[in-house]
């Protein structure tokens, strides 16, 4: 019986290499792929695949609300987040999203083998080169630096990405499908709840909490 496997990166090179590395083992099968975070939630949902390997930095929606969003409606599929940012608050944020694994994207082929049947045996997994992050990032406080994101509501992080992303309210309200001045409201809320009125500060914090790559 094989493990049906959906990755999700932004970058072909990226989706196509890590889909023939899984591919390449005969009880692995990859059902499916996507390439940003909105995607990845509708083709879970409709492919059900056994484990989801996504990248934590995804346009349209973090791959971190991504998992949240998956594991909140299919709690068979399990998640493994890969990301080139590794720091306390990254691994820290999976975890609480419900990711099961965490593996930093500069490791070997043999942790993400390693990673996909570990979860799918319902375990979890973390690569042994996060193990100083993933204590540091249990012990920390709730709210570990100034101006951070944890108490935005979900949507709130949807509208603080896609203003790091660069988009105007305007272009914000129709991607979420919202008036102008909900997303008008929304973003007034972001900021006042962050503590940042400029644009430009915001786009560091949505960097420095992994909301967007740098």
């Amino acid at each position: 019986m094989y493990t049906k496997v959906m990755v999700v990166d932004a970058q072909r090179l990226v989706r196509e290499g890590i889909s023939r590395i899984l591919e390449s083992e005969l009880d692995i099968q990859v059902v499916a792929t996507a390439v940003d975070g909105r995607e990845a939630v509708d083709v879970a949902l409709e492919k059900q695949p056994d484990v989801v390997v996504i990248d934590g930095q995804l346009p349209r929606l973090s791959g971190i609300e991504a998992v949240r969003r998956i594991r909140e409606k299919s709690h068979d599929t399990m998640c493994i987040v890969i990301s080139s940012l590794n720091g306390p608050s990254q691994v820290k944020q999976a975890l609480t999203a419900g990711a099961s694994g965490f593996v930093p994207k500069d490791a070997g082929a043999a942790d993400l083998l390693e990673a996909v049947r570990t979860v799918r045996q319902g375990r979890s997994y973390l690569a042994p080169t996060l193990a100083d992050q993933v204590i540091s990032a249990l012990t920390a406080p709730a709210e570990a630096t100034p101006g951070g994101v944890s108490e935005l509501t979900a949507r709130q992080r949807e509208v603080l990405q896609l203003i790091a992303e660069g988009l105007s309210t305007k272009e914000i309200a129709k991607e979420l499908g919202i008036s102008l001045k909900t997303a008008q409201t929304h973003r007034a809320n972001v900021m006042d709840r962050v503590g940042v009125h400029k644009v430009s500060s915001l786009v560091r914090l949505a960097i420095r909490e992994g909301l967007v790559a740098a």
